[in-house]
């Protein structure tokens, strides 16, 4: 293991009877890194999410948390030892306002309403959300919800944030915007994997890049490297990608 390292994938596969999701997947993502898990539909990405955060048990391999084997636990003991994570399809309890969402998070750790309201509150104004607090979700906006999603997973104090493309079917400024938050997240010491499909948004945000096709590992290493590697090009990004 790194010294620097806080999440390890080893060896994972996964497959759904006769359907092979994962295999034989390994990686580390470093403290206070964002990680960028790339690949075209099919490749594994959400059933890899799906494992580390305990929403699967892979058939082999293992994942580990700070040294902690975490997976098999399941949903509940994932986000206990820090995993937090978004959905690709927004999963708010619409008929709550977006402060009693973001509190179904904070009750992950604190017991008493009280302090779980103050702790909503604050993540709610961090991630932009604080003048619709008192607003039932399903009246938020698209990016607004996906705000919501990445405040009620902050609310859960996770050392590891998985983010499910919370920048996808945003405007330009609107991406920009959530690029801002995925920043200003990593700055709080959170370390980020994220799954996205808008590669212009993505490359420039994220330090690393691990790709994934046909359920591998294809690629891994910076931005520059991998939007430049052949099998990458070939498999997912398109002749665009190729240095002129």
């Amino acid at each position: 293991m790194s010294l620097d390292a806080i999440l390890q994938v080893r060896g994972v596969s996964k497959s759904f009877g006769r359907v092979v999701a994962n295999i034989d997947i390994s990686f580390e993502v470093a403290r206070g890194e964002i990680l960028g898990l790339i690949g075209p539909n099919g490749a594994g990405k959400t059933t890899l999410f799906a494992s580390i955060a305990g929403l699967e048990t892979p058939d082999s391999g293992e994942i580990l948390l700070e040294g902690r084997r975490i997976s098999g636990l399941g949903p509940v003991a994932c986000t206990l030892a820090g995993i937090g994570r978004t959905f690709q399809v927004v999963r708010s309890f619409d008929s709550m306002t977006v402060l009693e969402n973001v509190m179904v998070g904070a009750f992950s750790r604190i017991a008493r309403s009280r302090p779980a309201m103050a702790r909503a509150l604050e993540v709610i104004g961090f991630c932009g959300l604080g003048a619709r607090a008192d607003t039932p979700a399903h009246s938020l906006t698209p990016p607004e919800k996906r705000r919501l999603e990445v405040a009620r997973a902050l609310a859960t104090e996770p050392r590891v944030l998985l983010l499910d493309e919370m920048l996808t079917g945003l405007t330009p400024t609107e991406a920009q915007a959530g690029m801002q938050l995925v920043r200003a997240v990593r700055d709080r010491g959170v370390t980020i994997i994220m799954v996205e499909h808008v590669m212009e948004i993505l490359l420039p945000l994220i330090d690393r890049a691990v790709v994934l096709h046909l359920g591998g590992k294809l690629a891994e290493g910076s931005p520059a490297v991998v939007v430049r590697d052949p099998e990458v090009i070939r498999a997912y990004l398109g002749d665009r990608y190729v240095a002129a």
